[in-house]
């Protein structure tokens, strides 16, 4: 099948996809492949009545956590932190006493820079709780601080450190204050310094935190929950934080992912590590491996053959990060709503991906 076919035939996918859909109010999409010779940089529908525009910021939800996990094996290789070591020797009393008291045992002694990394921890989750007490209260606005320690007073933990994987926000605030305790610096500004900056990333901030070094002429994509503007709700990005935040135009975001994967922020063998030290999870229906907050697609025979391998990070907004190294093609995109996480992988592999090959295969 010819090239020109394949990019008509994802973009009117993705076009109808989100046309057909009445809950999507806009969509992103980039497709990019230096090997296949492969560009494609879409979007469809509207914020605030303004057309979708392929250059406008988006906010990708968790898909920021993968910078985190960046930042913090961008320590890790400085020599600053280990994977292994307790969070306790980075974290003050306020967050560390009675953090994790499971069954009458206070295991938060026992939790590690990796548990927290792998969502091993097994401390709960406190973002939509807090979220629904912001949209019933607008005058509620806690700092991240002061979402873990609500977390800790009314949340139980899952289980013990390492046992398995539960999908936490809190483990990824955590994080951002390992990192703030070792650099002496706020989230953000180490956010900028070690990634943005260096990746010429103009039209990369932290929502609610920073600004673009180069403002966008186009405003930020709106982002989606039962039809209500996330981004509009004052103080939401105290509970985003490192647990998400980034928000950059789909390009920016491919410049990230380009040197991720060429050993230009990390080390290989450490993103290899990221990517193998991994437990499965379940994400809604087909299953999947996470790493260092890298998913990873399970092969399912007929379903998802080995070919379809990838790995990448994915948001509860519909949003998706990823990589595909047989055909070394990068795939980004969002359709903004909180409706659509399983729908959004699924045409991912099948729309995206599943034709991709079809090139690669020709």
């Amino acid at each position: 099948m010819k090239k020109e076919k394949i990019i008509a035939n994802i973009e009117n996918s993705f076009r109808n996809q989100v046309r057909s859909d009445k809950k999507i109010m806009n969509a992103y999409l980039l497709v990019h492949s230096d090997r296949l010779g492969i560009n494609l940089n879409v979007a469809e529908g509207k914020t605030n009545n303004v057309k979708a525009n392929p250059q406008q910021p988006n906010h990708l939800a968790s898909v920021g956590k993968l910078f985190t996990a960046t930042i913090i094996s961008i320590l890790y290789e400085k020599g600053e932190l280990d994977f292994d070591e307790r969070i306790s020797k980075y974290l003050d009393s306020e967050l560390m006493s009675q953090l994790h008291v499971y069954k009458g045992r206070d295991y938060s002694e026992q939790i590690k820079i990796k548990h927290l990394l792998m969502q091993t921890s097994g401390l709960n989750d406190v973002f939509y709780h807090l979220l629904k007490k912001m949209q019933k209260n607008k005058d509620y606005k806690p700092t991240t601080r002061e979402a873990i320690i609500w977390g800790k007073k009314n949340l139980k933990p899952r289980f013990p450190p390492g046992k398995k994987l539960f999908y936490t926000d809190t483990n990824y605030y955590l994080l951002g204050f390992i990192i703030e305790n070792i650099t002496k610096k706020p989230f953000h500004k180490v956010m900028h310094e070690l990634i943005f900056e260096p990746l010429k990333m103009k039209h990369s901030y932290m929502h609610g935190f920073s600004k673009q070094k180069v403002k966008s002429k186009y405003p930020v994509a709106g982002l989606y929950v039962k039809g209500i503007n996330l981004l509009s709700i004052d103080g939401v990005h105290e509970i985003d934080y490192a647990g998400g935040s980034v928000t950059a135009t789909l390009e920016d975001y491919l410049k990230f992912m380009k040197a991720l994967v060429n050993g230009r922020i990390i080390k290989k063998e450490t993103l290899t590590r990221m990517i193998k030290d991994d437990i499965f999870m379940l994400f809604p229906s087909l299953g999947f491996k996470y790493g260092y907050s890298i998913w990873k697609p399970v092969k399912i025979p007929l379903l998802l053959p080995k070919k379809y391998f990838c790995w990448g990070c994915v948001g509860a907004t519909g949003a998706f990060m990823f990589y595909h190294p047989k055909i070394e093609s990068y795939i980004i995109g969002t359709f903004n709503d909180f409706s659509y996480g399983g729908k959004a992988l699924t045409f991912m592999f099948r729309k995206v991906i599943g034709e991709l090959l079809k090139y690669e295969d020709k």
